[in-house]
């Protein structure tokens, strides 16, 4: 059976690509690799199939996409495996994504049975006014490699169930899980056209669907030098674009912090996914008076973590990087930070291949170097002393990015005053784990526009029609 899906049917180009497994560079699978004359076929597929999916009552779209995570549900363990060969992840963190991708098509088969629109009031006594609210059109979904099942369902749930059809693509690197996830939807009942799937060069796909007539949003997830491009690209045709882009998130640790609970919350924040997370922390903030503690409790639990196969028994605490080229930028900033003056707190680890990176956390990180400054999207992180509330304030928020930022303190007035002062859109107060399917999700500044998730997630793939009526 193909990867590519144009208009209900599953085949592949001729050529073909092969997806491999991080681990050991063995072969997990192949994809057909096309460009812009199958993602121009896939749009057209998707014009032709939303007048009727746009029609289609919200109840009868909630049933397939609810059938639809009854599927994923079912085989998350087939899918998790899979998404851990081809990504690297650990198995449970793949398992644990198939099972969260499941929820978002729960969550918005959900949503769209609730009532939509408004009744405005009126001023003359023959006239009414309404709004309620229409599919946008088709969509173009774009997606990448680290987390390849739920980044894609959090757009794919919101849009089918708004009634909106779509183009989408996913990454080379990670794919066969997601085209695994996409065939639950057809599984479900989705009629042909409705969603289509291509592979190929992301900028050649890319262009095909935004000069595509009959596209009207375009979703994506990645780099904001790429979102850059594809908003520019957006305008050409007035595209809404809905972007979720390069985070450099600060987790902030003030004196008053349940440091064990702080250090607990670090581990998660900063080496989920082998720290390859948007919403990942990149740099930790610590107040003066507890920096040793949280330092020394750090690097003691860093210095614990074992490093292997995602799939092995017992499972390792940190899996490998997508590939060689991540490991070689991730320790480029680490040597940069110490040929500056950073000190190494962490151990050499005994790495099992060259797709590997060591975690590592350094301080007294210069300023100016990387490390300080950039995504790592790696397992490597410095420790930053502040004194002051307003030290802190200043620091995490010195940056272009405005995904995502955490701190931790037992004061609930600094939990207001700090949440309403970081410039962030996501925000975890004592909490490492913030994405859940029914809260907004989205960044400011150059991380991106629009959120995903929630019931403003659906309204990204709406349109408000004003009715007014003469009675």
């Amino acid at each position: 059976m193909g990867t590519t899906l144009i208009d209900g049917r599953w085949s592949d180009p001729a050529e073909r690509r092969a997806v491999v497994n991080p681990v050991d560079g063995s072969v997990v699978g192949h994809i057909g690799y096309g460009g812009a004359a199958e993602a121009t076929a896939a749009a057209d597929a998707a014009a032709a199939a939303f007048p009727a999916w746009a029609d289609t009552p919200g109840r009868a779209r909630a049933d397939i996409l609810l059938r639809a995570a009854e599927l994923i549900r079912e085989r998350a363990p087939e899918f998790g495996a899979l998404l851990a060969r081809e990504a690297g992840k650990r198995r449970p963190e793949a398992v644990g994504e198939i099972g969260f991708s499941a929820e978002y098509f729960r969550w918005f088969a959900e949503e769209v049975r609730r009532p939509a629109g408004a009744v405005h009031p009126y001023e003359a006594a023959d006239r009414r006014h309404v709004s309620i609210r229409r599919p946008a059109g088709v969509v173009a979904s774009l997606t990448p490699w680290n987390f390849p099942c739920s980044i894609q369902a959090r757009k794919l749930a919101p849009a089918l169930a708004a009634g909106c059809t779509v183009v989408a693509r996913v990454s080379e690197k990670a794919p066969l899980a997601a085209v695994e996830m996409i065939r639950c939807l057809q599984d479900a009942g989705l009629p042909a056209g409705v969603l289509n799937l291509v592979h190929g060069p992301a900028a050649e796909i890319t262009d095909a669907y935004l000069s595509h007539p009959a596209v009207r949003v375009v979703s994506f997830t990645g780099s904001t030098g790429v979102g850059r491009s594809i908003m520019q690209k957006a305008g050409d045709r007035i595209v809404r674009p809905l972007l979720e882009l390069g985070g450099n998130a600060p987790f902030i640790v003030f004196d008053d912090a349940d440091v064990d609970a702080a250090v607990e919350g670090a581990m998660l924040a900063k080496f989920r996914n082998t720290g390859q997370s948007c919403i990942g922390a990149n740099r930790f903030l610590v107040h003066a008076d507890v920096q040793q503690e949280f330092t020394d409790k750090l690097a003691a639990a860093v210095d614990a973590m074992s490093v292997g196969d995602g799939l092995a028994e017992p499972v390792p605490d940190l899996g490998p990087c997508i590939d060689e080229a991540r490991v070689t930028v991730v320790q480029e900033l680490v040597d940069e930070a110490l040929a500056a003056g950073a000190k190494k707190v962490t151990r050499d680890f005994d790495l099992p291949g060259p797709a590997f990176a060591a975690p590592v956390i350094l301080t007294d990180v210069p300023s100016h170097v990387g490390l300080a400054r950039e995504e790592v999207f790696g397992p490597a992180a410095g420790i930053f002393a502040f004194r002051t509330e307003s030290e802190a304030l200043a620091l995490a928020n010195g940056t272009e990015m405005g995904l995502a930022a955490y701190f931790y303190t037992r004061d609930q007035a600094r939990v207001w005053r700090v949440a309403e002062h970081l410039d962030n859109g996501i925000v975890g107060i004592n909490n490492a784990l913030p994405s859940v399917a029914f809260a907004p999700m989205g960044g400011t500044k150059q991380s991106g526009l629009g959120r995903e998730g929630a019931a403003t997630g659906l309204e990204e793939f709406e349109e408000v029609r004003y009715l007014s009526m003469g009675i």
